[in-house]
């Protein structure tokens, strides 16, 4: 993915033999020849410089001329573009590998990349295979071919896969070449949920799995380290694995603000506080992308516009129940604050939210559909150029105040209303019928195609789509990455309370450590599991009994993103799998420390109250971290330095009566038990 650099010596030395300037015949500045990466098209040289002949025109065409601006390559092949090919671009979908551990890991190319490419083309050779026999199933290259080379998408959300670096590597190569022997040539874009963060939520939804990438805490424990050099720190490391497999854009990340403790995707903020997530964002924005976008970047999408996390009761508006954004605070400003940072910082994209803004001056419809929103205060007012990208699935799932319009309307008012990507859906007939139908939204279509191309042109995706598979093993969980994220971990962590000094511990403590953690649906009785693996300087035992101190890891697990009925959401530890019976009995019989893994602000009161607290010689909060972590904390290590980005309520009721847009700092004094700042270090006075 590097340039080549023209020698300044062969510079000067042409100069002087031919009497050349750095400038050419009209006079612009000389633009450095680009890497160029192609599996089949030919190659077009002109002014001594090569160019791709990506419509195989067998001549040098303008948006093939990469000396030309990424404004004025789009235009030109915005004119080239059937209707079909637009419509195309303007969808985004899935992409999945199946069995990926299996097939491209033996994947062998039988015949070159053809227009007629199909399942056939690639084959599996079982005999690499070692071990028990596997069951293989190739991937779904029909789906993929006919996605590219019938319904013309370029843009897939790579969400799962738990296959290897250089699989998905050269798998994306593959796609690569499918892509460039289409008419006109126009790559893929890889686009993935966040893949480096310690999480428990919604994967898929909220978060991709990934195999062999460094490990970071959640978004939310990013906050929590109140440290802006490291968040870049690990924006720009990430980075360098994306790109390494061929993923060129993020679907995050999330500005919305964590100021309602019930809504499922808490974890994924940056907390409660809209300048900390400000701050947060530019150093993500800044660490992904670069200053500019380029070719080493990865593209972000910015989300929920204008703010998710302000949501009625905690329901998530992928539900009619939970379609309505409310701002009882009115506090939406403060919610636009993230986003406006992220906007100055340069973000590539930003996707708004399925909810529909209710008692605002704004239309009740939702934000793909609100004109007002989108061309009016996110184009307008915050002055954002870039692509506006629908969540997934709006126009068929989700309408939320267009119920009553047809599909091909709701397309016209989306469009209308500045929606340049439709996500979720991979076949483009009715989009094209739409377009068919009401020629009046063409202008609209040919904005959003030439915002797209512009990105793709920008990331350097039409010089060159290809990685280097084999150096893509080599990048994803090297030994720096692996140990930045580990330090990272440790930077979230947060002490909140240290009675008589007990932490660290001392050398040689006997310690009952349980990792307590229980599936939601079916949360079993009784303990989670007990660490038995060694550690420098702590002996770990197999009952409470035997122990000096309880370490009692508690990760309660919140309804998931997509329950199944509307009944309230809760937050207090018996209604997030956690048997309470159980911790109260544990913590009884022997001093305790408590941490709690705060993927939500939990209620802990059933446990831990003005009756039970003295039980506990000390609490601490983690964000997405590893047990080496923790215990590097609990051992005295590492001196805990992270800070709350959120407030947790002291009660259920607290909960009830909060308002939804309000950070819990301004709820009130009776709000809180751990508010939003709080974190000690050893050494602090208590």
């Amino acid at each position: 993915m590097n340039r080549k650099l023209i020698s300044p010596l062969a510079c000067l030395l042409v100069m002087l033999m031919t009497g050349c300037s750095d400038k050419d015949k009209k006079g612009n500045k000389q633009m450095e020849q680009p890497l160029l990466g192609t599996r089949g098209v030919s190659i077009i040289e002109q002014d001594g410089l090569k160019f791709k002949d990506l419509n195989k025109s067998s001549k040098l065409d303008a948006y093939e001329d990469w000396r030309l601006s990424p404004a004025e390559r789009s235009k030109d092949l915005v004119q080239r573009m059937s209707l079909e090919e637009k419509a195309g671009l303007m969808l985004i979908a899935d992409m999945r590998m199946f069995n990926e551990a299996f097939m491209l890991q033996a994947a062998v190319q039988t015949k070159p990349v053809t227009s007629d490419f199909n399942e056939d083309d690639i084959v599996v050779d079982k005999n690499q295979f070692t071990g028990e026999p596997l069951p293989y199933t190739i991937m779904n290259a029909v789906g993929t071919s006919k996605g590219i080379l019938q319904h013309k998408m370029r843009h897939f959300i790579w969400r799962t896969t738990s296959a290897p670096a250089d699989t998905m590597a050269r798998w994306a190569n593959k796609v690569q070449a499918l892509a460039e022997g289409d008419s006109l040539g126009i790559p893929v874009l890889f686009a993935s949920n966040p893949r480096n963060h310690i999480t428990g939520g919604s994967m898929g939804a909220t978060a991709s799995a990934s195999v062999g990438f460094s490990k970071w805490p959640s978004e939310i424990g990013l906050a929590a380290m109140r440290d802006s050099a490291t968040v870049y720190q690990f924006a720009n490391m990430a980075r360098q694995e994306w790109l390494a497999t061929g993923i060129r854009k993020g679907y995050m990340y999330m500005a919305d603000l964590a100021t309602e403790p019930r809504w499922q995707r808490i974890e994924g903020t940056l907390g409660e506080d809209p300048a900390l997530a400000a701050q947060s964002m530019v150093a993500l924005v800044r660490g992904f992308q670069g200053d500019a976008l380029n070719h080493t970047s990865i593209a972000l999408t910015t989300k929920h516009f204008p703010g998710g996390g302000a949501t009625y009761k905690g329901f998530d508006p992928h539900y009619t129940y939970g379609r309505n954004a409310v701002f009882p605070g009115g506090r939406l400003e403060a919610n636009l604050l993230p986003f406006k940072a992220a906007i100055k910082a340069g973000t590539s994209a930003i996707m708004p939210y399925y909810s529909l803004p209710k008692d605002t001056k704004y239309e009740e419809v939702a934000y793909a559909y609100n004109k007002g929103i989108l061309r009016g205060l996110l184009r307008q007012e915050l002055g954002f150029k870039g692509i506006i990208n629908s969540d997934t699935g709006p126009i068929e799932s989700m309408p939320w105040g267009v119920e009553n319009l047809s599909i091909g309307q709701r397309y016209v008012k989306a469009l209308e209303a500045g929606t340049n990507m439709f996500a979720g859906n991979a076949d483009p007939t009715q989009l094209i019928q739409t377009i068919k139908t009401h020629l009046e939204v063409m202008p609209y279509v040919n904005e959003s195609v030439q915002l797209l191309l512009i990105e793709l042109f920008r990331l350097g995706l039409f010089e060159n789509p290809y990685v280097d598979e084999a150096k893509a093993i080599e990048v994803v969980g090297s030994e720096a990455f692996v140990k930045a994220g580990k330090e990272a971990q440790r930077k979230s962590i947060v002490l909140l309370r240290n009675e008589g000094n007990s932490l660290p511990l001392a050398p040689n403590t006997k310690v009952y450590f349980e990792d307590y953690q229980k599936n939601y649906h079916k949360p079993a009785p009784g303990r989670g599991n007990v660490y038995a693996q060694s550690y420098p300087n702590l002996t770990f035992v197999a009952s409470p009994e035997q122990a000096d101190i309880v370490l009692l890891w508690l990760k309660p697990a919140i309804r998931p993103l997509f329950p199944s009925d509307d009944s309230p959401i809760k937050v207090n530890l018996s209604a997030c799998a956690v048997d309470v019976a159980y911790v109260n009995a544990l913590t009884a019989k022997k001093p305790t420390i408590l941490v709690i893994n705060y993927s939500n602000p939990f209620v802990i009161d059933e446990i831990y109250n003005e009756q039970t607290k003295n039980r506990f010689k000390g609490v601490i909060a983690t964000f997405g971290v590893e047990p080496d972590a923790l215990l590097d904390v609990i051992s005295g290590k590492y001196n805990p330095s992270g800070k709350m980005p959120i407030t947790t309520p002291i009660s259920n009721r607290a909960v009830e009566s909060n308002k939804e847009d309000v950070p819990g700092y301004d709820e009130g004094a009776e709000y809180g038990l751990f508010l939003f700042g709080d974190g000690l270090h050893y050494g602090q006075n208590q």
